[in-house]
This record gives C-alpha cells, structure tokens and sequence, in this order.
C-alpha cells in the first residue's frame, strides 16, 4: 500500500542533482573546481585531490566538512570558489514547474549548498517564485546532511513539523535522518554519484527514478482541480 500524502502540508526538496537532473553535468564544474581547490591547498596532483574530495565527502557528508574539519579551511571562501560556476547546463522545465506548482502547502529546499547558489540554480530552473524557503549550509552553522544536527536546525529554521512533512532527496543516505523524525521520504534514484550508499529500504517510503514522472503521478491536491 502506498503511503499517504494527504497529510503533507511541507514539501522539502534537495537541490542539487534533485530539481535539475544528474545528465545535465552540472556537479561536475562544482567538482573539478573541489578538485582545483584541494589542489592548491595541499600542493598536491589531480589524483590526489580527487582522492581527498571524494574521501572527505564520504567521511563527512561534503568535502567542505571534510576541510574544514582537517585543514581549517574558512567555509566562505570554498562556497565563493566552488558554486563560481556557470549555469547554463540547465534550463526551465515546465513540466517540473506545473508539478511542483499543483503541490498543496509550502515548498521548501534543504540544501549543503549556499542560500546563494541556490537562488541562482532556481532561477535558472524557472521555479525560483515556487518555493517559500530556504534551509542552507550557513543556517545549519556548516554541518550537512546527513549530521542528525542538520535536521534539527532545519526543522526549527523552517518551522516544520516532520510528521506533516515530506523529504525528496536523491542521496539515499540523507533519508535516514529525516525517516527518524518521522518526515515522508523520497528517493530519488536517479543516477546521482554515491546515491545508493547507504540505502535503507525501510527509510524510504517512495522509491522514484524522475521527479517530474513522480509529482505528475500524485493525485490532484485535496481541494483543488
């Protein structure tokens, strides 16, 4: 039996690779530019950086943990050279704007990327108007998901109740603690790098490929036509 949804008034997405799709490579700028980073900053090759990055973002949820936590990296200055991107890989999807627009309540992003970036990406996706907040990793005091303490502060910033709340994200991983305080949980399985680890299938109450197949499957909101 599929879980209810017509309780949900918070509906909370993640950003990155969950409101544009892994395909359009966007993360990957963000990722050569970790790399470049790491590079200078420990004075070492490519090889090694990547190795640093991705096993910092395993141990610590995002690199930038990971350097702030070993190397006392200020978090500014990584945010201000890492989302120094292009954004041009995405587009709008007016399919994806008409599903998240017939969502009935308040829609809302938790993202480990910066209230800024953020922005840039929703413009750039059309959906910027759509959504009613923004729980980032300056609010959160630069702990990420999948840290308990990141959901906590989340919850209070954006004045949720997890019992009415649901949770799309595609790092299977960064259910588990929304599951915990009792949110709806999304996984968006839809290629993401590392997006299986961790899987829990009993954190997940929808297990979906494509957001926009999903929202279109959702019953009409209760009330409305």
């Amino acid at each position: 039996m599929a879980p209810r949804i017509d309780h949900i008034e918070n509906w909370i997405f993640d950003l990155d690779n969950t409101l544009y799709p892994p395909s359009a490579k966007l993360f990957d700028l963000i990722d050569d530019r970790m790399g470049a980073f790491i590079m200078r900053l420990l004075d070492v090759d490519a090889v090694e950086a990547r190795r640093v990055q991705k096993q910092y973002f395993h141990d610590h949820g995002t690199t930038m943990a990971g350097l702030m936590r070993h190397h006392d990296v200020a978090p500014e200055d990584f945010l201000a050279d890492v989302h120094a991107i292009a954004l041009d890989r995405i587009a709008p999807d007016a399919r994806l704007r008409a599903g998240l627009a017939r969502l009935p309540g308040r829609r809302l992003i938790f993202t480990n990327a910066d209230a800024d970036y953020a922005a840039r990406v929703l413009e750039a996706r059309g959906i910027a108007d759509l959504f009613d907040g923004i729980c980032d990793i300056r609010i959160t005091a630069y702990t990420p998901k999948p840290e308990a303490a990141a959901y906590a502060t989340m919850v209070g910033h954006l004045r949720v109740d997890p019992a009415t709340s649901l949770f799309v994200e595609d790092m299977a991983r960064n259910l588990t603690p929304a599951k915990a305080l009792g949110m709806t949980t999304v996984w968006l399985d839809n290629g993401s790098e590392s997006g299986h680890r961790d899987h829990r299938p009993e954190h997940v109450d929808f297990h979906v490929t494509d957001i926009a197949d999903w929202l279109d499957s959702l019953p009409l909101p209760w009330g409305f036509s």
